[in-house]
């Protein structure tokens, strides 16, 4: 071989080597979601377009997590017991009681208060279950956990909501078209796609759906709280208190806890997601609704911590 022809071959596995790289990093997750906060935080023009997609989103992120879900699980009532318990307590007693006493403690803003306690009577994240699977927990513990919780908040929220607003202010048809919309239908789906065996034609593709589902569900709520982000920094410190608090220092005890108590290591993540994430964009919602935008802000920061403390929990797994 000729070394212009060499040379011209080596060019190529420079270029070919270049590009591997770039488009590994485009399907890369943490690379996705800094991304996702990064254009939500310098640019929001696409808001308007990607805020109609993000229900939708997440509703396939929830549909492709569930396809690992066993079809036996539901037959087992006993089964269904201690993942159940173990949602309500992490979410409602465990976590929503550490942002109501911190919120006592820190928070002096009225505005910021009654976010905190709308963000406490609120059930935990949907995205409890596809991160689950994301850091290799027990997806069905995650799923029944989940459930259970959502079903407690047609009790827990009203409870919450009355005894430090004084007013009932979650309506609980909204309650359930949501958790119809994020669980229960992503369920069926789940289901009917594995009686007609696709779920081995997506498993290759899951990934990249996953990671890029989260991607617009991130953007759009960073992009549209973007101005709270570079107009009221310092008032965000209190708030950026409770939020690592309620997840990173709670999220470690818990973990100590259950090591402790020789629980199962895929189900110790499912526990600490239980543990630690509300449904951020349920409250910001409500709080919109009820209050206006300064009592929105405790979900708005909250999201953002999550992006960190999902990555960085990817990352001690590793």
């Amino acid at each position: 071989m000729c070394p212009l022809e060499m040379k011209k071959n080596h060019n190529y596995s420079l270029f070919g080597g270049a590009m591997y790289k770039i488009t590994g990093l485009f399907r890369n997750r943490n690379f996705i979601l800094f991304l996702a906060l990064f254009l939500g935080l310098i640019w929001d023009n696409a808001t308007c377009f990607t805020k109609q997609l993000t229900i939708p989103a997440l509703g396939i992120v929830m549909t492709i997590s569930l396809l690992g879900i066993s079809r036996e699980i539901f037959r087992s009532p006993k089964a269904l017991l201690i993942p159940s318990v173990t949602g309500i307590i992490m979410n409602y007693i465990v976590l929503s009681g550490i942002l109501i006493l911190l919120n006592h403690f820190i928070i002096s803003d009225k505005d910021f208060w009654r976010g905190f306690i709308i963000l406490a009577a609120v059930p935990p994240a949907v995205a409890v279950i596809p991160f689950t699977e994301f850091l290799g927990g027990n997806v069905t513990f995650s799923l029944i956990g989940c459930l259970a919780a959502y079903l407690s908040a047609l009790m827990f929220a009203p409870a919450i909501a009355i005894g430090f607003l004084g007013t009932n202010f979650l309506d609980p048809v909204k309650l359930f078209i949501i958790m119809s919309e994020l669980i229960i239908l992503p369920l069926i789906i789940s289901r009917i796609l594995i009686w007609l065996h696709f779920e081995s034609r997506i498993e290759p593709y899951k990934g990249a759906i996953t990671n890029w589902g989260f991607f617009i569900v991130v953007y759009t709520i960073v992009g549209l709280n973007r101005d709270v982000f570079t107009d009221q920094t310092l008032t965000l410190i209190p708030v950026a208190i409770i939020t690592v608090l309620s997840t990173f220092l709670s999220g470690w005890i818990i973990e100590l806890t259950s090591r402790f108590f020789n629980v199962s290591k895929k189900s110790i993540s499912s526990i600490i997601l239980l543990g630690t994430l509300k449904n951020y964009g349920l409250a910001a919602g409500l709080s919109l609704a009820l209050f206006g935008e300064r009592t929105a802000i405790p979900a708005t920061v909250s999201t953002i911590f999550l992006i960190v403390y999902i990555i960085w929990l990817g990352l001690k797994r590793k």
